[in-house]
């Protein structure tokens, strides 16, 4: 017979001695593991900590910070038994770190650990006081790594389906490809899941071109560091692991001279000659594109088209071409300075 393996559930907290500060829990987001990269804040808080409870591997990133402290190590899988420990350490008044790798609020431990003390009763006016230590996210260090691909519109999706069904996975991945999205894909593929990355691949190129710049970055800022680029077309023959990064660009992304890059966008507005940066005729500086909502507004106002045919044509909604065609403009405010 199979025995499964079960994870205790949280005791309430007791009612007695709320708003009497015992302990204290500390999510600390490590960033990509170099001490290079591990914020004055997030040092203080491993020195403050009586308790330093996380994954193994990431223990083992802060082992000269630890030394002498009470320190608990738990796999991979075993996320919501971190928390627990923290909260039953809480409890006795003492101050822990809860490591997590990147940033605590991104696929990390800031999420699991509410859920445990919400089920418990806590609240920010509990004996327990919990503090989010904020650190560079896989997402923000493989970017910095490889040039500039997050400069326009992004968003990060895991391939991991531990938690999540396939299809709500697939949904996401076939959304954001179609929009045009930067996207970075987080737990790509581990030694079990090796087929996910492949759909993700299938589903991007239903709406990318096959050459779309890809980087793949490994253990960034690691001693076993590893940048790959490559195409949409070619990502799957690549070496992409359950410690990799996927960056997948969109239809503007370029690599050039070692680095991707995303434009933002200024080269719609502006002209850069001899120096001097110039707008393009019929734009201006400060305000919207003369194809930025109020212009095209007008211009599917103006052009004697159906909801049906400018649907098509811009990859919109029927419903919503239909609900801007009824609208009237909004007039256009003061510039703000600190747009282009």
């Amino acid at each position: 017979m199979t025995q499964v393996q079960t994870t205790p559930l949280p005791q309430p907290l007791s009612p007695e001695g709320r708003g009497a500060l015992r302990g204290k829990i500390m999510l600390v987001g490590l960033g990509p593991g170099s001490n290079d990269h591990l914020t004055a804040r997030a040092r203080a808080a491993i020195a403050e900590a009586d308790t330093i409870i996380g994954y193994v591997t990431y223990i083992r990133l802060v082992a000269d910070l630890v030394v002498g402290k009470e320190v608990i190590k738990k796999s991979m899988t075993e996320e919501l038994d971190r928390a627990i420990e923290a909260l039953d350490r809480a409890r006795q008044g003492k101050k822990v770190a809860l490591v997590s790798s990147g940033d605590a609020g991104v696929y990390g431990m800031a999420g699991p650990t509410f859920e445990v003390l919400f089920q418990a009763g806590w609240t920010p006016d509990s004996e327990i006081e919990v503090e989010i230590v904020p650190g560079a996210s896989a997402l923000n260090t493989c970017a910095a790594l490889v040039g500039a691909p997050l400069t326009h519109d992004f968003c990060a999706i895991s391939l991991s389906d531990l938690l999540t069904p396939w299809p709500t996975i697939a949904r996401r991945l076939d959304a954001v490809a179609y929009a045009d999205f930067v996207v970075a894909l987080y737990n790509p593929k581990s030694g079990r899941r090796t087929q996910q990355i492949i759909e993700a691949q299938r589903l991007f190129l239903r709406h990318r071109d096959p050459q779309t710049p890809v980087a793949i970055v490994k253990s960034a800022y690691r001693p076993k560091q590893r940048i790959e680029f490559t195409t949409l077309e070619k990502m799957g023959e690549a070496d992409i692991g359950m410690l990799s990064t996927v960056l997948i660009g969109n239809s503007n992304t370029f690599i050039k001279h070692g680095l991707m890059v995303t434009p933002r966008g200024y080269a719609n507005k502006y002209a850069v000659e001899a120096g001097e940066r110039n707008t393009h005729d019929g734009e201006q500086a400060g305000r919207s594109l003369s194809t930025g909502l109020n212009g095209w507004m007008a211009s599917i106002q103006a052009s004697g088209k159906s909801a049906a045919e400018l649907a098509i044509e811009h990859r919109l909604p029927e419903d919503y071409i239909a609900a801007v065609l009824a609208s009237e403009i909004p007039a256009e405010g003061e510039a703000n300075e600190i747009e282009a």
